[in-house]
C-alpha cells in the first residue's frame, strides 16, 4: 500500500515544525508518534476524514489506556490533542479541507503539584559533596550552578568548558532554541573555578564523567541521567526522604526568587518559559504573602 494523502501531509507538517518553527527534534519525534497513533487508530487516509466523531472515539481510546491511576492521565492525553490541533492549524493554513482546530478542546487537568524541598533540606543537599577530590569539586559545582541559574538539566549538560566566568552571567540556549541570560552566584563561580583548576582532561564539555564510566566512553560529557543520579545520591545522603531531581532544584531557584520579592515576569525570563502560564505554577509562593498583606493593611480604620 502506497503513502496516503494524510501521511504525506503529516511528513510536510513535521518538516514545517523543524524548518519554519525551529522546534527541537525531540518535539518533532513526539508529534510524529502522537499523530501516527491517531491516524492508525482512526484508520484515516485523507484530512477530510478527521471528524469530531473520530476525535471523540480516539479520546475514549486514550482514556481507557492503563496509566498512573488506572487510566491514562489527562495531562498525557492532552499531548496527543495539542499535536492534532497543531496539525489541523497547519492544514487550515494550507487551505486543506479538514476539521476546524477550534473544535478540539483539551481535557481539564488539576492544578500541578510542585515537588518542593524546604530551605533546610536544600542546604543539606548543597553541602553534600565533601572534600577536594575532583569528583566532589565537580558535584559541588553542578549543585551550586543548578541553584544559581535554574538551568534545565539538558542545558547544564550542554555547557561548554570555555564558559566566560569573568562576568557573573552567561547565555544559554534553551527549549525551542531560545537564548536567555542566567546569572552566577559567588558560590557557583568559586565552585566552577575550583573544579576547573583541578581538571586534567582536555574534553571541551564543562561537566564530564569520571571513574569507571569515563573509561568506557569516548564522549566524556556528563548525561542528564548521570546528573539525576548524582542529585539523588546527595539527597539520600542529606536524609531527604522525598524525591529530589535537578528539576526540583530549578523549582527551589524560582520559589527562592519569588519569596524574596521578585515578580513573576522576571522569574519567567530567568527560567526561559515561553508563556507566563507555565511560570504561574509558582503563584502559591506569592500567595503566601497575601496573608501578611491582609494582616498588615486590612481594616486599620475600624475601631
Amino acid at each position: 500500500m502506497g503513502v496516503t494523502q494524510i501521511q504525506k501531509l503529516k511528513i510536510e507538517f513535521l518538516e514545517y515544525l523543524e524548518i519554519e518553527k525551529g522546534r527541537s527534534l525531540k518535539t518533532i519525534e513526539n508529534y510524529d508518534r502522537y499523530l501516527t497513533r491517531f491516524i492508525s487508530h482512526s484508520k484515516i487516509s485523507a484530512p477530510s476524514h478527521i471528524t469530531e466523531t473520530r476525535v471523540r472515539e480516539f479520546r475514549l481510546h486514550l482514556n481507557r489506556q492503563p496509566g498512573v491511576s488506572s487510566t491514562m492521565k489527562h495531562k498525557t492525553q492532552n499531548y496527543y490533542l495539542i499535536a492534532l490541533r497543531a496539525f489541523l492549524k497547519f492544514l487550515r493554513k494550507r487551505d486543506v479541507e479538514s476539521l476546524n482546530p477550534e473544535r478540539i478542546e483539551l481535557a481539564k487537568v488539576g492544578a500541578r503539584d510542585l515537588d518542593l524541598i524546604t530551605a533546610a533540606e536544600l542546604e543539606r543537599l548543597m553541602s553534600g559533596p565533601k572534600g577536594d577530590s575532583l569528583q566532589a569539586l565537580r558535584d559541588r559545582a553542578i549543585l551550586e550552578l543548578l541553584f544559581s541559574t535554574g538551568l534545565r538539566v539538558s542545558e547544564l549538560c550542554g555547557l561548554p568548558r570555555d564558559l566566560d566566568l569573568s562576568r557573573d552571567e552567561f547565555s544559554v540556549r534553551g527549549k525551542g532554541d531560545k537564548v536567555r541570560v542566567v546569572f552566577l552566584s559567588p558560590a557557583a563561580k568559586t565552585a566552577i573555578k575550583e573544579y576547573e583548576k583541578k581538571r586534567g582532561d582536555v574534553d571541551d564539555a564543562l561537566f564530564v564523567q569520571m571513574g569507571k564510566n569515563a573509561k568506557n566512553t569516548k564522549d566524556l560529557r556528563l548525561t542528564p541521567r548521570s546528573v539525576e543520579r548524582l542529585v539523588k545520591h546527595y539527597a539520600v545522603k542529606g536524609g531527604i526522604t522525598r524525591k529530589v531531581t535537578p528539576h526540583v532544584i530549578r523549582h527551589s531557584f524560582a520559589t527562592d526568587l519569588l519569596e524574596n520579592g521578585a515578580d513573576l515576569r522576571s522569574v519567567q525570563a530567568l527560567l526561559g518559559h515561553q508563556n507566563i502560564s507555565t511560570t504561574q505554577v509558582y503563584t502559591h509562593v506569592t500567595d503566601k504573602h497575601l496573608r501578611e498583606v491582609h494582616k498588615t493593611f486590612h481594616g486599620k480604620r475600624r475601631k
